[in-house]
Formats: structure tokens, C-alpha cells, sequence
């Protein structure tokens, strides 16, 4: 295995670096920063907002082997270091990204002022089903998960409202690279830290989808119970919060709120 390269965009206005507090923000699998635009828009006027795109998606190179959720935790921490150095930041992130932020509070707890994990679990799925679709992925390229996804990714009715917001994100995934996609599912197919939560001492929120299949609001309540039952041994506190009318991309789904919820969670645990 080997720590991967990942890249930023910078989602607020542009302006000297370290005015405003830095909010790091991460992906699902098969989207890019562009699942982020809303919703840093809306905090952007408070935040520095800094995107990181999966390897082989977004602005980030392929990867060349493959790599664990912990070292794209670790990578997430090169990233900052390498436009804020030894920066201590809020961290936000979908799915994968929000599992990779399980791994930075884990093992980069130091490093961050708060954490929220959306749409996301300590454990996702099964590994037999990561391994399975990584091997379809790498024979028939990532449009052959783009119907699936669709289904998996949004509530009910949500392409018919947002037809734009919806197509750039099954073009992001149609335009990621295969190798890397496959990478990714192998990272999930090895991440499980339900026994290393009661180890996260950061505040953290944990967002869910009501419509989420994938990471329903079980997943939210496990990683805030799990969090908060370190809390007499050193560890922190954290929240669960369910959102009503949405799936597996709440920041894009529900951008408005997701950043309010961020907001007021951002402001209390310190900006």
C-alpha cells in the first residue's frame, strides 16, 4: 500500500489565505468537489473552504496501487500542510470522504478543530460487495455504476428537481478513473473503526440521510454512541442528526441545511 496524491479547489472566494478559519471538505466515491459547491458557497463568506478530490477523480491523479482510508486520511493532512502549514482546521466529509474523516480524528486528532461526518458509517457496506464491484469497475470502466448510483446517491424525486445539480454529479463519476474507483472500493472493503470511535476526542456531528440506503441514520447514531462512549476515557462528545427528505449526498441534496447545521456546529465547537 502507499499514501495517495490528492489535490484541492478552493470552493470560497479568493482571498488570503488564513483570514478566515480553514473548512476542509470531502468527497463520496465517484464525485468530486463540485457534491461541495452549494454548500461552501453558503460558507464561504465565513470560511476558507478547501475541497480535496478522490485520486483519478476531480483535479487529483490516478492512483498507481492501492491504499487504505487511513492513509487517505493521511494524504488529506499533506494536502493541508502543503497550503497551510501545520494548519488546525474543521473537517467535513460525504461517505468515503466522511469515513476518511473518521481516520483523520483517529489518527489526526490534533490537527482538527471539528469534525462532520455525513451520509457515512465506521463501517460501509460488505467487503465481498467492495471487492465484487471494484473487479466489475476495472473491466467495464465506472458508467456501468451510473444507474445504480443515481438510485443509491438521491432521495426520491431529487433528479426531477435538480437536473443540473444531479447530471454533474453522475458526469463526475463517469469521468473518474477506473483504476483509481477500484482502489477506492478496496480501501472500503478494509475500513472498519467501530472499535476505534471511543479514540475520537474532537466534537463531531454525524449528518444521515432518511432516504439513505446506503449509511441510514443507524450508521449516524453508531459513530455518535461509539464517540461518546469514549468520553470518560478521553473521549469527546459528538451528535447524530437525521435529514428528513434526503439520500446519500446531503450536501448537495440539502445544501442549505446541511450548511447551517455545519455553521452553528463549526461556531460552538470554536471557529
Amino acid at each position: 500500500m502507499a499514501k495517495p496524491n490528492v489535490k484541492a479547489v478552493l470552493l470560497s472566494p479568493q482571498r488570503t489565505l488564513g483570514e478566515k478559519p480553514l473548512l476542509v471538505v470531502g468527497p463520496s466515491l465517484g464525485t468530486s468537489t463540485v457534491l461541495w459547491t452549494e454548500a461552501a458557497a453558503l460558507l464561504g463568506n465565513e470560511f476558507d473552504v478547501i475541497g480535496w478530490d478522490l485520486p483519478g477523480h476531480g483535479v487529483s491523479p490516478a492512483a498507481s496501487e492501492t491504499f487504505s482510508v487511513a492513509e487517505l486520511a493521511d494524504a488529506v493532512i499533506d494536502l493541508v500542510d502543503s497550503i497551510a502549514p501545520g494548519a488546525v482546521f474543521h473537517y467535513a466529509g460525504d461517505s468515503l470522504g466522511g469515513a476518511t474523516g473518521l481516520q483523520l480524528g483517529i489518527k489526526h486528532g490534533e490537527r482538527l478543530k471539528s469534525l462532520s461526518v455525513q451520509c457515512s458509517g465506521a463501517k460501509l457496506g460488505t467487503p465481498e460487495g467492495w471487492l465484487e464491484r471494484a473487479e466489475t469497475v476495472r473491466a467495464q470502466g465506472t458508467a456501468v455504476m451510473i444507474q445504480g448510483s443515481a438510485e443509491r446517491w438521491f432521495a426520491p424525486g431529487f433528479m426531477d428537481r435538480q437536473p443540473v445539480v444531479s447530471s454533474r454529479l453522475l458526469h463526475a463519476l463517469r469521468d473518474a478513473d477506473r483504476f483509481s474507483y477500484a482502489f477506492c472500493c478496496e480501501a472500503l472493503a478494509g475500513f472498519d473503526v467501530r472499535a476505534e470511535l471511543g479514540s475520537i476526542t474532537v466534537p463531531t456531528q454525524a449528518l444521515a440521510g432518511v432516504e439513505d440506503t446506503v449509511a441510514p441514520p443507524s450508521f449516524a447514531e453508531e459513530i455518535a454512541d461509539g464517540i461518546n462512549a469514549g468520553f470518560n476515557t478521553g473521549g469527546g462528545t459528538a451528535v447524530a442528526v437525521a435529514l428528513d427528505g434526503v439520500g446519500h449526498l446531503a450536501p448537495a441534496e440539502a445544501p442549505a441545511v446541511v450548511a447551517d447545521l455545519m455553521r452553528k456546529f463549526m461556531m460552538e465547537a470554536g471557529k
